[in-house]
């Protein structure tokens, strides 16, 4: 059984968009360098012949990859988004006691993990730690660069 692909509804755009932009756009310009490349001669010793085909194996590739996501995906609906405990697709406010600061995460399936942008995957220690706790809870979970890290959840939205 494949694995659940959990995303939110900007991700999923984002997933159609990518898997768009490699059938259109570069699917066609790798095919193109190919074909130029072919025309300088032997295949053999043609650098830019293996570095097109190359190229071409990695867009085919993510082409394979993206598509095996669209078929197991979940979409969240921010409509049934609990807000009571922290869950996928909502908005967290926290507390990081070891470093006293606040942060702000969007807990979202590993497809869209951003954490630099906010997106705290669900699968990440620290969002796997969140993953039902509720406003004022401390939760716990350790680092492997950091050891213990402790973060209070002050505020939950959809």
């Amino acid at each position: 059984m494949e694995k659940e692909v959990v995303v939110t509804q900007e991700g999923l755009k984002q997933l159609k968009e990518r898997l768009e932009y490699l059938i259109k756009e570069k699917r066609p310009e790798c095919t193109k360098k190919i074909g130029i490349a072919r025309s300088y001669g032997d295949l053999s010793e043609n650098s830019e012949y293996v570095a097109a085909r190359e190229e071409q194996a990695q867009v085919e590739s993510e082409i394979m990859e993206i598509e095996e996501k669209l078929r197991n995906i979940k979409v969240i609906d921010e409509k049934d988004i609990d807000t009571s405990v922290v869950s996928l697709g909502c908005t967290v406010k926290i507390h990081d006691l070891k470093f006293d600061e606040d942060m702000t995460y969007k807990i979202v399936g590993s497809t869209e993990s951003d954490p630099a942008n906010g997106l705290l995957s669900n699968e990440s220690p620290a969002g796997k730690a969140l993953l039902g706790a509720k406003v004022g809870d401390t939760v716990t979970y350790k680092s492997v660069n950091l050891g213990e890290i402790q973060l209070k959840v002050l505020d939950i939205k959809a």
